[in-house]
């Protein structure tokens, strides 16, 4: 069978392909620039000498090597909370989809309904809970919000209800398996898909977290990333002329620094979503 090419549908690919990439590709090679070369040489072309190692090397060892110190604070955020986040989901969603309970419709509406509230609407209201348990500028007050997923929890619960065979289910409870065994022993492994679909959205949702963790913490060697390189332009916009070309060049590598480890988490994640998914469309 030939196929068609339709030249609006091309265009319009290309033109969302540019709106996408050109971004990443301006951010590329800015970070090979020094500051007098960003404002003087064409955005996306590279200058004539290129510095992107020597910007590296300033953006880590500035101010004591507190880069990377965000950068694994960032880590340690974002990876306890897609697992934890991902975890729960999936515990909550086999619930409401394989067993019946009173307050069954009422819960999973509520979860719902959760889905359609603003996280930063809830940033004040959490942060005075955890100023009152004595939480607030620990790692535990980025965390623990960040644990709960209302759309991760919607999402496990629909793909429990046809990924886990209530067959499968009662076959094993006929064998003498209890719940618990149940869960951790059959039904997680048949969740796998939706559990990497959870932990890669809860990882982009942590890793660019920028409002709860502004008010939450106050030692800058707690910041993340995003936080922390908030500091640094908001020090090359208000400081003098000298300061702002220190920070510039810095400001512009460290964000490529950044997205780095989300690029490569999902390059390796993606494989497993995505054979999850195909086996998942095949009817057995």
């Amino acid at each position: 069978m030939k196929t068609r090419r339709s030249t609006p549908l091309t265009i319009v690919m290309l033109a969302a392909l540019a709106y996408f990439l050109l971004p990443l590709v301006w951010l590329v090679i800015a970070s090979t620039k020094s500051t007098q070369d960003l404002f003087t040489t064409f955005g996306l072309w590279f200058s004539r000498a290129p510095q992107l190692f020597a910007n590296i090397g300033t953006t880590m060892t500035h101010d004591g090597g507190v880069f990377a110190q965000w950068l694994l604070n960032t880590v340690i955020y974002a990876v306890v909370s897609a697992l934890g986040a991902a975890f729960l989901a999936a515990s909550a969603g086999y619930g409401f989809a394989k067993f019946s309970f009173r307050g069954h419709g009422v819960g999973f509406n509520l979860v719902i309904g959760a889905i359609m509230v603003p996280t930063t609407a809830l940033a004040i209201p959490t942060y005075l809970l955890f100023a009152e348990v004595g939480l607030v500028n620990t790692p535990w007050a980025v965390i623990l919000p960040s644990l709960i997923n209302p759309l991760g929890l919607y999402l496990m619960r629909v793909y429990a209800q046809d990924a886990v065979p209530d067959s499968l289910i009662e076959a094993a409870r006929i064998d003498g398996a209890g719940e618990a065994r149940i869960f951790f022993g059959i039904a997680l492994r048949l969740l796998a898909p939706g559990l990497v679909t959870v932990v890669l959205l809860t990882l982009v949702t942590t890793w660019n977290n920028y409002f709860l963790p502004l008010i939450m913490l106050n030692d800058p060697k707690l910041y993340p990333v995003t936080v922390g390189l908030a500091s640094w332009a908001a020090q090359a916009q208000n400081g003098n002329a000298g300061a702002s070309s220190e920070m510039l060049p810095l400001v512009v590598t460290g964000s490529l620094l950044s997205i780095i480890p989300l690029v490569v988490a999902f390059l390796l994640l993606q494989r497993y979503w995505q054979s999850g998914l195909s086996a998942g469309a095949v009817k057995q």
